[in-house]
């Protein structure tokens, strides 16, 4: 090939390079539109429903549902961190490239698709009915952490493949072994990646409701006086039944003649729900971002 093919060549592709550029980056601007779009009109409806009254920890507000929301995927976040993170450890530096491996990595692609209605039955069958429970937080929190482990995992096993080889061999040179290798190096080097998963378990977590319909249930009886773990009223006893806001929601919005400010209320926790979002997002962030500079020693 000469030159002035070689170069007509190297235009051409320069020009394949721009205007698919140009098309990705049309794309994402378009679905962060939508998405600051959508967000905008939940918060500004919700801002003008807003009614302090709303805000009430009892059975004509929605402080009850905030706090189970909270508190649900703080537990499913206790479960499936750790599990996850360690299958990711697992399937990153220790599996071999076996039938078995194939299997969990198959497994785990099913899991991430499987319909939230779907984990919610099965949690029903397992966390409610075989133990004997009634409704209860703790069998909403595995039900999530079920739909929150293959993101975890798979951000887990990545993040740690597509890390520099020299991390590992360095900190094996110096007489680490490999396990403190990967805690003390190999995993703080990850930690942005892996807080990407965590958010976004976090994120169905907040936004569950069909798998909590069967598991949480529908009612939360909380005293803010009794904080006797074993009782059915305390607030962080995680046997007892508790709504979220988003089943809330959907409660509102097929049974909301029951409440003459039904429409209201729903608006009011769906923002809420999307400021949790975001806030809890923009914090993961925010310690993302510290740990790693305190990892690689910036001011």
């Amino acid at each position: 090939m000469n030159t002035k093919n070689l170069s007509g060549v190297i235009k051409s592709a320069k020009r394949v390079d721009k205007v698919m550029t140009g098309i990705m980056y049309a794309v994402g601007g378009f679905f962060l539109v939508l998405l600051i779009v959508m967000a905008g009109y939940i918060i500004i409806k919700g801002i003008l429903d807003f009614n302090p009254k709303f805000l009430a920890f009892d059975a004509d507000g929605i402080g009850n549902q905030f706090f189970n929301t909270i508190y649900l995927v703080f537990l499913s976040l206790l479960i499936s961190v750790p599990i996850g993170i360690g299958a990711g450890i697992y399937l990153a530096e220790y599996a071999g490239d076996n039938k078995l491996t194939t299997a969990i990595r198959i497994s785990i692609e099913s899991l991430s698709s499987l319909p939230s209605i779907v984990v919610g039955l099965f949690g029903y069958l397992v966390f409610i009915l075989m133990t004997g429970q009634r409704w209860n937080l703790l069998a909403g929190a595995l039900a999530v952490s079920i739909l929150s482990l293959p993101s975890i995992t798979t951000t887990t096993e990545d993040a740690l493949k597509d890390l520099p080889k020299s991390y590992k061999q360095g900190a094996m040179a110096l007489g680490a072994s490999h396990w403190k290798a990967i805690t003390s190096v190999m995993l703080p080097a990850c930690v942005p990646r892996i807080i990407t998963g965590v958010i976004l378990a976090a994120g169905r977590g907040f936004g569950e409701a069909a798998a909590l319909l069967y598991t949480a249930g529908q009612s939360t009886v909380i005293n803010w006086s009794n904080w006797n773990l074993a009782s059915p009223m305390c607030p962080l006893n995680p046997m007892r039944s508790g709504e979220t806001l988003a089943l809330h929601i959907w409660v509102l919005r097929t049974e909301g003649s029951l409440n003459a400010d039904s429409a209201q209320i729903a608006n009011v926790s769906a923002a809420i729900l999307i400021i949790i979002t975001l806030s809890f997002s923009l914090l993961a962030r925010a310690i993302s971002r510290y740990i790693t500079r305190k990892n690689t020693g910036e001011a």
